[in-house]
């Protein structure tokens, strides 16, 4: 499974977010320009008043007032461009207000104030790129108003010292916004970053533990279930639907038991638990600091873990044992030996004749045993092929009937039609069927069809059964119990390794022998992975 990864991205200048904090600033801008238009009817009975151009001074409010309405519209409809707007408000605000102060008696009414918040506003909302544009933009208006009002004789100061000194404010606030701009910038871009680094990591956690051998189940300190993966559901034998906003009393009581014990401290982290016919192994580490906060639970299936072991215990064994062969085959050759020349001897008492062939027949099984056990241990070696099981099939009855001498007509191949074909090593499938098909006909009725080989396709599309049959007496439930174990056989002469070395040279190959339950003789079928000829 390919994981997404996210990329962090920066966010564009026409995203919600700038959208929003423009709506914001022109909300500002109306209140402003209602108070201003307001100072007209509120204000103008005062002394002061009379330096201000009442008629055109309420003109210029009402204008102003106007176009924060028609603002506040374009910022809601998102038209023009972002970009653009935001220049098209900075300007009429440059304007309107050094048109009020110009009308209000110039620098000294103190709405150069005004102007400066315009610009630390635009420069915010422009995420700095055009603050010092907008603060020269300022600075130029306002020299241009006190030049105007100084060449009419309307200025009692007779320098810029104030409108300098205002313009050199706008600079510093903008340079501050830019500044204080790029500085969240950078802070947002980080935030985001980290942001998708943590989604990710979530990610690739929750992709590791869904796909770990082990359950994982996290709990609260309420016994309510926060996370889980779906190992945990086949271990306890739980569909996917109980789980959600479940309680672990519901489908759990007896680990709800022991978490209750282990979250008061009466028991160890490591407890066993048997769920589902399956011997569990539960491990519990806390959430937090203590145990009082929920924890997180592993379930492990202990029955794998001691097949684990059992596996590695065989393989040592196995090997052991192929050495020892090995080393038993010489002496065995010898005995072999002497034994036929023994047995070449002229006028020979037939008592000791009869020894002489007891010692042959042990002399042979334990060289059927040796060559199976040697067998066994280069299972791993295996030289897989694409194989057509029809051209098989029929080579291999044809070998088994001329080999083991039995009638064509007793051992019967029946095959699906098409071609069907698989990838197995043709040495080791050739050894396994032989061995069951040997079996099969040694307990069978030996009459016609009474040893049958089937082919057909599996329940899934990917897989084939191939199976052995006779008609026999079959199995008694003692031998099932013990069927597949090393050593284990009914019959005298046998080595108890023909079906555990069968099984294993499956495995090998990526396929699975299994007995089955038949009303007449015995079922044994060969589960094989299906390949396209």
């Amino acid at each position: 499974m390919k994981l997404p990864v996210l990329v962090a991205e920066p966010p564009l200048p026409h995203s919600d977010a700038y959208w929003r904090t423009m709506r914001y600033f022109g909300f500002y801008r109306l209140i402003i320009a209602v108070l201003l238009f307001g100072t007209y009817f509120l204000l103008g009975e005062r002394d002061w008043w009379r330096d201000y151009d009442s008629p055109f001074y309420l003109n210029s409010a009402f204008s102003y007032a106007g176009f924060a309405v028609l603002m506040s519209v374009l910022a809601a409809v998102r038209w023009p461009r972002f970009n653009r707007q935001l220049t098209l408000q900075a300007m009429g605000d440059i304007l309107f207000i050094v048109l009020l102060m110009h009308v209000s008696g110039g620098v000294k009414s103190g709405l150069g104030l005004l102007l400066v918040v315009a610009i630390a506003g635009a420069s915010l909302i422009s995420q700095g790129r055009l603050a010092l544009f907008y603060a020269a933009v300022a600075s130029i208006a306002l020299l241009l108003e006190q030049s105007w009002r100084m060449l009419t004789g309307s200025e009692s100061f007779g320098d810029y010292s104030h409108a300098v000194m205002l313009g050199l404010s706008c600079f510093a606030t903008a340079w501050l916004a830019h500044t204080f701009a790029k500085r969240t910038q950078q802070s947002e871009e980080l935030a985001s970053q980290r942001g998708i680094d943590l989604e990710n990591l979530a990610q690739i956690n929750q992709l590791v533990i869904r796909d770990m051998q082990d359950g994982v189940m996290v709990v609260d300190q309420d016994l309510r279930l926060r996370h889980h993966n779906l190992r945990v559901e086949s271990l306890l034998g739980v569909s996917a639907g109980n789980w959600k906003e479940s309680s672990l009393d519901t489908f759990a009581p007896g680990i709800a038991q022991l978490y209750s014990e282990w979250a008061r401290g009466n028991a160890a982290g490591d407890q066993k638990f048997s769920a589902n016919g399956k011997e569990l192994s539960l491990r519990f580490l806390p959430v937090g600091a203590d145990r009082k906060r929920g924890a997180v639970i592993f379930i492990e299936d202990w029955s794998r873990v001691q097949e684990q072991a059992r596996q590695l215990k065989l393989a040592a064994l196995g090997r052991l044992t192929a050495n020892i062969a090995h080393e038993i085959r010489n002496p065995l050759s010898a005995i072999s030996h002497a034994n036929q020349l023994l047995q070449e001897e002229e006028n020979a008492d037939p008592t000791y004749l009869r020894l002489l062939q007891i010692i042959d027949d042990n002399v042979h099984r334990l060289d059927h045993m040796v060559k199976d056990v040697l067998q066994l241990s280069r299972r791993d070696r295996s030289r897989q092929e694409t194989i057509s099981l029809g051209d098989f099939l029929d080579e291999f009855h044809e070998h088994f009937c001329r080999i083991e001498k039995i009638p064509p007509e007793c051992f019967a191949i029946e095959s699906e039609s098409g071609e069907l074909a698989t990838l197995f090593d043709r040495h080791h499938l050739h050894q396994i069927l032989w061995n069951l098909c040997r079996n099969g006909w040694r307990h069978g009725q030996k009459q016609a069809g009474s040893l049958k080989v089937r082919l057909r396709e599996g329940v899934r599309p990917s897989r084939l059964e191939l199976e052995v049959s006779d008609d026999g007496d079959g199995l008694s439930p003692e031998a099932r119990a013990h069927l597949f174990e090393p050593f284990f056989t009914t019959e005298a002469s046998g080595t108890g390794l023909g079906l555990y070395v069968a099984r294993e040279l499956c495995e090998a190959n990526g396929a699975m022998l299994d007995y089955v339950e038949s009303r007449v003789g015995a079922r044994f079928i060969i589960y094989l992975k299906r390949q396209h000829a």
